[in-house]
């Protein structure tokens, strides 16, 4: 078939939180024959991140928050495959598929929507001793290593080697740390309590990061909510505190502390998918320069939108749109819609959102949250920042209701699995959603 003989074709890159709202619009827009939606991804799953935390603490079942892209989008073609190329000139993408064969697509119109990967930063011993937390790989990993560490503790003679192998170090209080810091608590009490060989001190729990305050990047009042209760749940907070030098068994703070652990999680933040700079177009910190309307200047036919796209902030002149589920999610919508006006049907939008507020579940009944900016903490907040999960969750809804239900009653499972081995999920990768082959990984 030539190009002028098959349908107009839209194909979405990434099935992220921006790459499949886009998708799931553009089906509900585009109805006609006349026009083919194609969506490339790695897996046929789109993951629902803010729930990763609940996976690595044995909290929900890792189907949970994974939603089947052909099960949930109509219309829309699934190809399984990880895009490595864009020529912007012949208007085709080229990929990898699973079984590593390779193929190209041709497009009519294209929307970037590649995502995110772990920020590195040049400190010794991070890229091959810190695991990250941007995918499924590294949050089952990690639910394996803390239950393996806690039972390896349980028989170990030595006191100090016993309390290194229950230190839990997690570098990067934003969003992501809190919460894996939080949840990753209570899940190891839990564990302590499983195995009476020893009657040791509780798990301990350190939270680290440069800035003055934990969540810097939100609002003062879910900050001092979320101190609160991780200091009164015993994790121990470092701020104003970087990470000097990791090794296999210790991290080394650059006030001079020597932490004996071996486990080190790097929540540092996120930089945009490596495709971006391979495009050679402009960016602004990694992200594509875009338009309000989300197209790339000199390239009309192609829209970026998420972590990979530098939108403008119209609410905050100068200034682009950060790093959010709730941004990439609208802005998603927002490309979809401004495609479709492209093809008759409505008019071009610039995408402009004031945010709604932010939730930080903290594990058991306690969360922090602002809900339209209104400051709230405790059981309301928790309810609150579960309603707002079941409400953008695109599917699994009844499925996680149960599991916290259980949760709330039963105890927590917690069982090794050994699916991924700590080799098999390296820092420095620009596919976390996607683990290395078992002949090299290691543990």
């Amino acid at each position: 078939m030539t190009v002028s003989d098959r349908p107009h074709r839209i194909v979405i890159v990434g099935a992220g939180f921006a790459g499949y709202h886009a998708a799931r619009a553009l089906s509900r827009k585009l109805r006609h024959d006349d026009v083919e939606i194609v969506l490339v991804n790695p897996n046929d799953y789109f993951l629902y991140l803010p729930l990763l935390p609940e996976v690595a603490t044995g909290v929900l079942e890792p189907r949970r928050v994974t939603v089947s892209l052909a099960g949930t989008l109509p219309r829309v073609r699934l190809v399984l495959g990880e895009v490595h190329g864009v020529d912007l000139e012949k208007r085709r993408i080229s990929y990898t598929d699973p079984e590593d064969r390779q193929g190209s697509l041709e497009y009519d119109r294209l929307v970037l929507s590649v995502g995110s990967v772990n920020k590195l930063l040049p400190i010794p011993g991070i890229a091959e001793h810190a695991r990250g937390f941007r995918g499924m790989p590294e949050a089952l990993y990690l639910r394996d290593h803390i239950s393996r560490q806690m039972a390896l503790a349980s028989t170990e003679p030595d006191p100090a080697r016993r309390r290194a192998r229950r230190t839990f170090v997690v570098v990067g209080a934003g969003y992501t740390g809190t919460e894996v810091a939080a949840h990753g608590k209570l899940f190891t009490d839990s564990l302590a309590r499983q195995h009476t060989d020893h009657h040791d001190e509780d798990p301990r729990w350190l939270l680290v990061d440069i800035a003055p305050r934990i969540l810097p990047e939100l609002d003062r009042r879910l900050s001092r909510t979320s101190d609160r209760v991780l200091r009164q749940r015993g994790v121990e907070i470092r701020t104003r505190t970087a990470v000097k030098e990791a090794t296999s068994r210790a991290v080394v703070l650059d006030s001079g502390e020597t932490v004996d652990t071996h486990t080190l999680v790097w929540c540092v933040g996120v930089r945009p998918d490596p495709l971006v700079h391979d495009l050679g177009l402009p960016t602004d910190n990694g992200r594509l320069i875009v338009n309000p309307y989300l197209a790339v200047p000199g390239h009309p036919e192609v829209l970026a939108c998420g972590d990979a796209a530098a939108v403008p902030d119209l609410t905050r002149p100068g200034q682009i749109t950060p790093m959010t589920a709730q941004h990439a999610s609208r802005q998603g919508k927002t490309a979809a819609h401004n495609i479709a006006a492209a093809l008759g049907h409505g008019k071009p939008r610039a995408y402009r959102h004031h945010d709604l507020g932010f939730a930080i579940d903290l594990g058991g009944v306690h969360a922090a949250a602002n809900p339209l900016h209104i400051p709230l903490s405790g059981p309301v907040a928790n309810l609150v920042t579960r309603g707002l999960h079941l409400s953008t969750l695109p599917g699994n809804r009844a499925r996680v209701t149960n599991d916290w239900l259980l949760n709330a009653v039963l105890p927590r499972q917690a069982v090794q699995l050994g699916l991924v081995r700590s080799g098999s999920v390296p820092l420095d990768t620009t596919a976390p959603y996607a683990p290395l082959t078992p002949s090299h990984s290691r543990e």
